[in-house]
């Protein structure tokens, strides 16, 4: 009698764990996130991963999703395509994430996104700037700024606001570096300016000084050097040790404090692309830099921004609409003016890519300061309304 009763009580306690477990798994929502952890980007991994975080966290305290808690599922992609191709096929068909945020870099988004489209499971990169992310389907969307955005808007501010004549190219030997420079280039090129240098490196590079005294010689006005961090804090330092007293600017790869940290002085009075401007008073904005500084002891970047305002969209839609992928789909390209980001606001999507303003900030004093912002539609739309200068 007594060993009847235990294995009933130890049936029902079964039972009732299990209920237990479906019932909590049926109270979250799952988001699924990608992000190079280890390897030459773990540092923007950490920076995507934990502002991914700090969005979840924010979501959940003001309500989740209908009452349900958004849940993150991430894993490390090391910055491969490979990994990241099949990491996303884990989420979708092992993890049954409703979204996919790729808090990676070009080449493993455009990986994930391929996937995602083939499964019909709405996708967006966070940062990664390559077109090609966004043309895999209509299920695939970008948060950060697209290079065509991020390069015309370096070529209007070279030309138009410094005066540059004469640009010289030193671009990082990938996706992310050579569609920045196209862009620049193309812009640069129709609103007067030439180019008088134009050299790839490849990533990883850190003897940069051939290649600038190469530019000294063709003496430009103002160099454009797209790339990371790492490689950008040794353009930098080297620049100003071959003497160099041009203008440098970068791009959303040196929005970052460690290219500060690299560079030390030399950092100061390099111009970058950018949309997170700290010197905002919008109050997501510093929100977001005063808790991830709270959460990490570190500076934020724009890596971290992106990532941040992913979550905090995907959660905006899905509260709007639920969780069924075509109404998502559906309602994220009527999007207009979302202010509860930390770049924005976000005007609109055009071709699934978000339209918001564009930013130039400069390192004076070893910080990042705003310095500039477009507005105009010729310059941080998508396509440009035609007539557009």
């Amino acid at each position: 009698m007594r060993r009847f009763f235990s294995i009933a009580a130890i049936a029902i306690i079964s039972i009732c764990g299990l209920l237990s477990i479906s019932a909590y798994a049926q109270e979250t929502v799952k988001v699924g996130f990608i992000a190079p952890l280890t390897g030459f980007a773990a540092a923007d991994g950490y920076s995507s991963l934990e502002s991914a975080k700090l969005a979840v966290d924010y979501v959940n305290e003001h309500g989740g999703i209908k009452g349900k808690k958004l849940e993150l599922v991430s894993y490390d992609d090391a910055c491969q395509p490979d990994q990241a191709s099949a990491l996303t096929r884990k989420l979708i068909e092992n993890d049954k994430v409703t979204v996919m945020i790729s808090g990676s870099y070009s080449s493993p988004s455009r990986a994930a996104a391929v996937i995602c489209q083939q499964a019909k499971v709405p996708f967006t990169s966070t940062y990664a700037v390559h077109p090609s992310i966004v043309e895999a389907g209509e299920y695939c969307h970008r948060i950060g700024m697209a290079a065509p955005i991020q390069g015309r808007t370096g070529g209007y501010f070279a030309v138009r606001e410094l005066g540059a004549k004469r640009i010289a190219l030193l671009i990082m030997n990938n996706d992310f570096g050579v569609s920045l420079a196209e862009a620049l280039k193309e812009t640069a090129i129709k609103l007067g300016a030439q180019i008088v240098y134009e050299k790839k490196y490849p990533l990883g590079e850190t003897e940069f000084r051939n290649y600038l005294n190469a530019i000294k010689a063709a003496d430009p006005d103002l160099i454009y050097a797209p790339g990371y961090y790492n490689e950008a804090a040794n353009i930098v330092s080297q620049a100003r040790e071959v003497g160099l007293k041009c203008w440098l600017m970068g791009d959303e790869g040196y929005d970052s404090p460690k290219f500060i940290e690299l560079a030390g002085a030399a950092a100061n009075g390099v111009f970058i692309t950018t949309d997170l401007n700290r010197d905002s008073e919008r109050p997501m904005t510093q929100f977001f830099l005063k808790n991830y500084k709270e959460r990490t002891n570190i500076d934020a970047d724009m890596v971290g921004a992106s990532a941040f305002d992913a979550v905090m969209l995907v959660s905006h839609i899905l509260n709007k609409v639920g969780t069924d992928a075509n109404k998502i789909i559906e309602y994220w390209d009527t999007i207009e003016n979302f202010e509860d980001c930390s770049t924005g606001p976000i005007l609109m999507f055009q071709n699934r890519s978000a339209i918001r303003p564009m930013d130039i900030q400069i390192v004076l004093n070893n910080q990042f300061r705003y310095f500039y912002r477009y507005y105009e539609p010729e310059v941080i739309y998508l396509n440009p309304p035609s007539g557009g200068k």
